[in-house]
């Protein structure tokens, strides 16, 4: 299950929505193995396509060495499908390369993507390992701290 923060959420929807009709596409980023996505980080798609996405080789390679640094991974990796459903395509399940990140999709098709749309958007999470895609469960909360707070 992806457990994510509202405001988290929040701004990953509005990247994809600013940035229809090209694909939007980012990480999220935590402390190695805690599986909490704390630092959001949009990118820009050097494809600048409707129907396909790539982090721009030197910034992704800035970032990657930061993390590094940092004791940190990219918790999520995020991007839109302009209009098509969030789930994966061919391409992206053959490019997804870290086992331990949660794959998120955002469809701005339909109407998400306009400014001031105040519907659903379609937001799902996915595992891919080894060509292998998993739908898994995504919990929006207020703060991580009400995660622990209940659970024993």
């Amino acid at each position: 299950m992806l457990v994510i923060e509202k405001a988290t959420y929040e701004a990953i929807v509005a990247h994809a929505r600013k940035d229809h009709p090209d694909e939007a596409c980012g990480v999220v980023i935590g402390p190695e193995g805690s599986d909490r996505a704390e630092r959001f980080v949009p990118m820009l798609n050097g494809a600048m396509s409707p129907t396909y996405y790539e982090f721009v080789e030197d910034d992704w390679k800035k970032l990657y060495d930061e993390m590094w640094d940092r004791d940190e991974e990219a918790v999520v990796i995020y991007h839109s499908h302009t209009a098509t459903e969030a789930y994966p395509s061919r391409t992206d399940i053959d490019r997804a390369k870290y086992p331990t990140s949660h794959y998120v999709l955002v469809s701005t098709r339909d109407g998400a993507h306009s400014q001031t749309y105040d519907g659903p958007v379609e937001f799902r999470s996915y595992r891919i390992v080894d060509g292998k895609v998993t739908e898994e469960e995504v919990r929006v909360v207020g703060s991580y701290e009400e995660t622990s707070e209940g659970e024993d």
